[in-house]
Formats: C-alpha cells, sequence, structure tokens
C-alpha cells in the first residue's frame, strides 16, 4: 500500500511546503501529494489555491504575480494550531518552486494536481520534468480533463491520473472497450464516495483492476478505512495525517531524503 501525503503532513504543518513535505516523510510516507499553479513570469509554483489569501493573508493571485513576488509570501501564517495559535507565521516558510520540490526531494514518488485549466502550465510542467528527467517519478492529475488531453497529447512519459470524464466511462463501460479509448489515464485515483455512490466496493475496484489501472482513494484520515481499504486491494491511499496512516503500513523502503541545508 503507497501512502502519499496530502499536500504534506498538512495536518502538523503549512500545506504544500517543503516543511510539510519533509514532516511526512519523516514519518513514513511513501509519495507525496500536492498543487500547482503557474506564476505571471512561468514558473510552477506549488498551492492548492489560486492566490495566497487563505495561506498567506494576501489577497494576490498567483497568476498575476512574479515567482519572486510569491516567495516573498509568508506562507506559514495560514496554517492554525488546534488552540488557535498561528505558530509558524514569521518563520521564513514559503510556497516553493516545483522544480525546488524535486530537487530538495530526489527519488520521492509525487503526485502533481494541476489545478488550472492551462495549457501553458501543461506545456510548462512537461518540459520541467522532461528537462530535469524526473517524468518517470511524477503522477499527473487535474480536475480539467483537457489538462490531462493536453499532457498525453505531449507524449508525458509519467502516469496520468483519470479524469471525471474516463472515470464516468470506467463505471459504465465493459474494461475491455474501455481500454481501447484512446489517450487515457493509467491511475484511479477517486474519493471514497460520489455523493450517494460509494466507489469503495469490490465490483468496482475490481473493475479498475481489470482495466489494469492503480487504484488510490482519497482523502482517508481514518485508520480503519485504510486499512479497510488495504484488505479490499487497492494500491494507496492519500491522507492528510501520515503520522496516524504510515505506521500501518510501515516497512523499510521508504525514500531517502537528504537533511534540511
Amino acid at each position: 500500500m503507497r501512502v502519499y501525503a496530502h499536500r504534506g503532513a498538512s495536518a502538523e504543518c503549512p500545506e504544500n511546503t517543503l516543511p510539510s513535505f519533509r514532516r511526512a516523510l519523516d514519518l513514513g510516507a511513501d509519495a507525496l501529494e500536492l498543487d500547482v499553479h503557474l506564476t505571471r513570469d512561468r514558473q510552477i509554483v506549488v498551492s492548492h489555491d489560486g492566490d495566497g489569501r487563505r495561506m498567506a493573508g494576501v489577497p494576490r493571485a498567483i497568476a498575476a504575480s512574479t515567482l519572486d513576488e510569491v516567495r516573498g509570501w509568508d506562507a506559514g501564517w495560514g496554517f492554525r494550531a488546534a488552540d488557535g495559535s498561528r505558530p509558524f507565521a514569521g518563520r521564513g516558510v514559503r510556497m516553493p518552486a516545483l522544480e525546488e520540490v524535486l530537487a530538495e526531494l530526489p527519488g520521492v514518488v509525487i503526485n502533481v494536481d494541476l489545478k488550472p485549466r492551462s495549457d501553458d502550465l501543461v506545456e510548462a510542467f512537461v518540459a520541467l520534468l522532461r528537462r530535469r528527467r524526473d517524468e518517470g517519478r511524477v503522477i499527473a492529475a487535474s480536475f480539467h480533463h483537457a489538462n490531462l488531453v493536453g499532457l498525453r497529447r505531449r507524449f508525458f512519459a509519467g502516469e496520468t491520473a483519470l479524469g471525471r470524464r474516463e472515470v464516468l466511462q470506467l463505471l459504465v463501460l465493459p474494461a475491455a472497450l474501455w481500454s481501447r479509448l484512446p489517450l487515457r489515464g493509467t491511475a484511479a485515483q477517486l474519493p471514497t464516495r460520489v455523493g450517494p455512490l460509494k466507489l469503495t466496493t469490490p465490483a468496482f475496484i475490481a473493475r479498475c483492476k481489470a482495466a489494469r489501472l492503480r487504484v488510490d482513494f482519497w482523502t482517508v484520515n481514518r485508520p480503519a478505512e485504510a486499512q479497510a481499504l488495504a484488505a479490499l486491494g487497492v494500491d494507496g491511499v492519500m491522507t492528510d495525517d501520515p503520522a496516524a496512516i504510515c505506521p500501518l503500513f510501515a516497512r523499510d523502503n521508504r525514500p531517502q531524503v537528504a537533511p534540511s541545508r
């Protein structure tokens, strides 16, 4: 079972930051999940939101800002502890560039969610990973089908998650027919349910396996739920709380990460 740290150890540290990613790996996460946007100067920044309001108190769009401007935002400000305090505010926590994460955490599997629908983002993303020769350790995901098609048309060599349209097709089409669809994804990364429809059923997981898809579910923060999914044969879970989930699947081949500089 692969344990992805959803935005890092986001239950303990400011999400989508290097301290959060390093903490998740220290806790035993196998992989990281993160989100990206493109700056005005075409640099890829790690952030769930399209602006700095929630995490840095800066009501400015990333797409309207340069990388240097975004680096000046205090990404530790938005994290609140259980007592309501902001323990990371003013401690130099920043929104990293994707390239910085790749360089700082070599060898770690990274699941990247391309947040906005953007041909420019897709092009910059593929170019960055090819230049760094990092396509093989990155799984690309997006809620926008056009982004996924754009990646596949550019012959992105890493895995791509299914888009919403593909999940629907998988639900209704026989596996043999689904496998003949052009430009299809290789990883079914899914919520545990969509409205009243439960996806964590043996029948649906078997359908995914018959289509030769890896199967990951999000967001799984309860140990009992993670264990139940493992018993069903899923390949991975994404969690906000690796401290709670990683010990269930601990083993000796966790990624080794260099100490902070």
